[in-house]
């Protein structure tokens, strides 16, 4: 299993916030079939005021141009990421259209 750890604001208005978490303690079935299809074991998002850092341990499989691909041949995954834009804010570092970031491990104990 190979571990990834990324990033991603939230727009800072609480109502939106609550949505946003609202939608995740009822994640569409389509949705949690391609991130397990993407070769993707497990994933945990966890927030801290606006921030969300996800983490996500797949297979040998995952890549994420994988996970693109199927995401973008998937129009339940479409809607999905278009409804959650409406709370997400890219972070400033982001490229145009950039959502989740990669981040770099910087230690290990």
């Amino acid at each position: 299993m190979k571990r990834y750890c990324l990033a991603l604001d939230l727009k800072p208005d609480p109502v939106l916030i609550a949505e946003y978490e609202a939608h995740h303690r009822n994640v569409w079935p389509e949705i949690l079939e391609s991130i397990r299809e993407a070769g993707i074991h497990r994933l945990e998002i966890y927030r801290i005021e606006n921030r969300l850092f996800m983490i996500l341990e797949a297979d040998d499989s995952f890549s994420f141009e994988k996970k693109a691909a199927l995401d973008a041949a998937s129009p339940a995954v479409q809607q999905w990421e278009q409804l959650m834009w409406n709370y997400q804010k890219a972070l400033p570092s982001a490229g145009n259209g950039e959502k989740w970031m990669l981040m770099d491990k910087i230690f290990e104990l």
